[in-house]
């Protein structure tokens, strides 16, 4: 398959296509009928007619394929046309109709479920452009395991010098979008891989009917066309060839029933072109690259192979497939290439679904940094420390996002958030929390600058009753600060966001346990974030040298709350509960 494109105008190029392809679909009409009457014609009358036969099948089958390549570049430019319209939706957080990743929702984890990585309006649908089950899956997992620190800066650089190859990026993004199966249904590739390991049964015997099928099908066609000898022979050779073609009809269904879509194969032969015309740099760009160009041959031409060979056996019930076959014994000839694939190439199939996989993920990640313009190196530190100048959160737009700076220096271990409602306190922790995510995958964050220790991110500020589990909320947000502690007491450099701590019981027990935990946390290499509207909390900075206070403030203008979302040094000196009541029509009256 071509991998040279022009993506300067898709509109323009999917009219001219278009045109073409309806052109070869009269001219394929005219010629199919032609065929028929050479075909009638010749054999009830003028005989001679046959000769034409066979090069009218060819141009025939020659159209074929130019309508196929026409189709080809038309589901490519349609690709095209919807990339640029999704870039654009992604520029404006419209994600409602991208895939949400629901499925890789954790509620376990230690950090998935609270940071919008997945479900409507997430970081997934963001980031995500693979179009197989394999690379989706990857992907998740990606956002939900952090590298180590250099790992992590390693991965980085490679994505920098990917996500600066904009053409690549793109066709090796629009190729999937334009021809891989959607459902990608995992039975279908543990059928494949099952019939790669049972070699095809092919005997030495089938290499003569393999032979002489052409050979005497020819002659014995046209001897009795031209009266040579009886037509009764021709008749003998199909019945003989019926049974002959009998003993391989089973292998070549099972060979039916086993082989990927024809589609996905075009998307692996094309991708592998791609990649392996590319010239890569970065040390972890060439290892991917690498199982795709072995000394004795390309991924893309054994792939292009398994494509025609996918084809041809998709197509034996075709018409015209069935006519060459009875008189040539073709599928002789289909199930020794098949044999010849396995033993060249079908070991490698697994490699290299699985370096197709990494690719997808990878270029995911770069066409991200590329669309959102990212640019920052995160700087690894090997202190317990943390600063970050003008922090953004990425699933809010630009437009409107407010950019915060924030630093947790090495002797600071608790930061108090306090902050009335609404003013940005649990979105400040998620943009923390995200921003982590992303650098622990190597993707730049969307900060100025971004300096971090080697944490290990555990987050509790979602946690909700489960009738089915018969857990309280409460419940379940102790079993979340448990895995924190255990987790520091273990030694980790865990970083923590705990939003809203203890929320579930009375003030009186809250604000004492959450002064124990604060002293049992700091006993620990842990650091973090707590968030509470339990102002009495903010004294202890007196006391505790590692506890400083950050707030988030608002004004009351006549009848409206003013926030301007942007963290700032002390405690909160004043809370909004009881004005949003009275603006919902709770009238307070004071106690007399």
């Amino acid at each position: 398959m071509n991998t040279e494109f022009d993506l300067s105008d898709p509109d323009k190029k999917l009219a001219s296509i278009r045109d073409k392809v309806l052109l070869l679909s009269f001219g394929r009409l005219g010629l199919f009928l032609l065929m028929l009457v050479l075909l009638v014609v010749g054999i009830s009358e003028i005989h001679w007619l046959l000769i034409l036969f066979f090069p009218v099948t060819f141009v025939f089958v020659s159209l074929i394929l130019k309508f196929n390549k026409e189709k080809d570049r038309e589901a490519f430019y349609k690709a095209v046309k919807e990339m640029n319209e999704n870039r654009v939706k992604r520029k404006n957080r419209e994600l409602k109709e991208f895939d949400s990743g629901l499925e890789f929702m954790d509620s376990a984890h230690p950090f998935s479920s609270d940071l919008d990585l997945f479900g409507t309006h997430s970081l997934f649908q963001m980031i995500n452009h693979t179009v197989s089950r394999g690379g989706k899956a990857l992907l998740a997992n990606w956002l939900k395991t952090p590298l180590a620190p250099k790992k992590a800066a390693e991965k980085q650089q490679a994505l920098f010098e990917l996500s600066s190859k904009k053409d690549f990026i793109f066709i090796f993004e629009a190729f999937g979008k334009a021809f891989m199966k959607k459902d990608n249904a995992t039975d279908g590739k543990a059928k494949f891989y099952a019939w790669l390991k049972n070699s095809q049964p092919w005997h030495s015997l089938y290499f003569l009917p393999m032979v002489l099928g052409p050979i005497v099908g020819l002659i014995v066609l046209f001897g009795a066309l031209y009266s040579v000898f009886s037509t009764l022979y021709l008749s003998i050779f199909i019945l003989v060839g019926m049974g002959l073609l009998g003993l391989i009809f089973k292998p070549l269904m099972e060979a039916m029933k086993a082989l990927p879509n024809d589609n996905d194969l075009k998307t692996l032969q094309a991708w592998a072109k791609l990649l392996e015309k590319e010239q890569f740099e970065n040390p972890l760009l060439l290892k991917h690259q690498t199982p795709l160009k072995q000394k004795d041959f390309l991924a893309s031409k054994a792939l292009k192979q398994l494509e025609s060979l996918t084809f041809l056996v998709e197509n034996r019930t075709n018409m015209l497939y069935l006519i060459f076959n009875l008189l040539f014994w073709v599928d002789f000839y289909v199930l020794y290439r098949l044999k010849k694939w396995n033993e060249l190439a079908g070991q490698n199939m697994r490699e290299w679904e699985e370096t197709f996989e990494n690719w997808e993920a990878l270029v995911s990640l770069a066409s991200f940094i590329e669309e959102e313009e990212l640019s920052t190196k995160v700087n690894w530190t090997a202190e317990f420390s943390f600063s970050g100048e003008a922090i953004r959160h990425p699933l809010i737009a630009p437009k409107t996002c407010v950019a915060n700076n924030f630093s947790l220096k090495e002797n600071e271990k608790v930061v108090l958030l306090t902050g009335s409602n609404m003013s940005g306190k649990t979105t400040f922790m998620r943009t923390l929390g995200i921003n982590l995510v992303l650098a622990g995958m190597g993707v730049p964050p969307f900060a100025k600058s971004f300096s971090t220790g080697p944490f290990l991110l555990y987050t509790s500020m979602r946690n909700t009753d489960s009738l089915g589990e018969s857990v309280s909320s409460f419940y379940a947000e102790l079993a979340r600060i448990k895995g924190v502690l255990e987790k520091a007491a273990a030694g980790e450099p865990v970083f923590y966001l705990l939003d809203e701590i203890l929320k579930g019981t009375n003030t009186a027990d809250r604000v004492l346990g959450s002064e124990a935990l604060i002293r049992q946390l700091a006993k620990t290499q842990a650091k973090g974030i707590i968030s509470t509207h339990d102002i009495e909390l903010s004294t202890l900075e007196k006391e505790l040298p590692f506890l400083v206070n950050y707030s988030f403030h608002h004004d009351i203008k006549k009848d409206e709350i003013v926030f301007d979302y942007t963290i700032k040094k002390g405690s909160c000196p004043n809370f909004n509960a009881q004005k949003l009541m009275e603006l919902m029509g709770i009238k307070i009256e004071n106690a007399s």
